[in-house]
């Protein structure tokens, strides 16, 4: 069984997933957060490898990302943060980009290198269905699970294809638009993940958007995780002293999230 897969043998409770920027604010503190995450009860994690144009990324994760590459951050810096963080967690870890960085680097490289330093798997929110053979084939051959994404208005079809191609789990987008922090869920969260239930047993799990325990408890009742991103990356570059407010925030999602089932 898969790192990612045992997250979701657990069906008494939706899986916390949290996003983290590589290199935002600092190099440090993306290693120093993904032990935290650990400590207090996240699932799993996603390690943003950040890009210049981060077309499905609202401001918060913009901004991360433009200062990380200001840090120089560059995707063999992540690896080389993936390959520090995998000797202090058995946490799942899901590389998140955009495949500019995966292409530069060369994909089939890109899948040895990530297997290599611990990766588990891979989300790329601008590659098509239709593109994705390649990365697909050398993401499989290299024990990498590539999850696709879902919106509120995919087509049955497009629906039944990801359904079927995803490993690991299937992102579903809580909104057709960019991650962000918001005040609300747009509603029929429940009925999109039905609909995708329609075609797959696979573990479903639901972003961009969700920011506060109320927001996550709402949407873990249809959905086997909840991934939460730019409020922890708004903690982790607006305060000083971000670790007690970071802990704060996931201690309550957890709880928040258990109670809902």
């Amino acid at each position: 069984m898969t790192r990612i897969a045992s997250v979701f043998t657990d069906k008494k409770h939706a899986a916390l997933i949290a996003f983290i920027t590589v290199g935002y604010p600092t190099l440090e503190a993306t290693l120093d957060a993904v032990p935290l995450l650990e400590k207090c009860g996240v699932d799993m994690v996603e390690l943003g490898i950040p890009f210049s144009d981060p077309l499905a990324d609202g401001i918060t994760i913009q901004q991360a990302s433009f200062e990380a590459l200001q840090n120089g951050i560059t995707p063999a810096a992540c690896l080389d943060a993936a390959r520090l963080i995998r000797k202090k967690s058995n946490l799942p870890l899901i590389f998140m980009t955009y495949y500019n960085p995966v292409l530069s680097y060369g994909p089939e490289r890109f899948c040895a290198d990530s297997f290599q330093a611990g990766i588990d798997g891979l989300i790329i929110p601008d590659l098509p269905l239709e593109e994705a053979g390649v990365l697909e084939e050398n993401a499989l051959r290299h024990n990498l699970d590539l999850i696709y994404l879902l919106a509120p208005n995919s087509s049955e079809d497009r629906i039944r294809e990801a359904a079927e191609r995803s490993r690991g789990f299937i992102y579903l987008i809580s909104v057709t638009g960019v991650t962000g922090i918001r005040d609300t869920i747009p509603p029929g969260s429940d009925n999109f993940a039905a609909k995708v239930r329609r075609h797959t047993d696979k573990p479903l799990c639901m972003g961009f958007g969700i920011s506060t325990p109320e927001q996550a408890a709402q949407v873990s009742r249809s959905v086997d995780g909840v991934i939460v991103g730019s409020s922890i990356v708004h903690i982790m570059g607006s305060l000083k002293e971000w670790k007690p407010s970071l802990a704060d925030l996931i201690s309550s999602l957890k709880k928040a999230i258990s109670m809902a089932k």
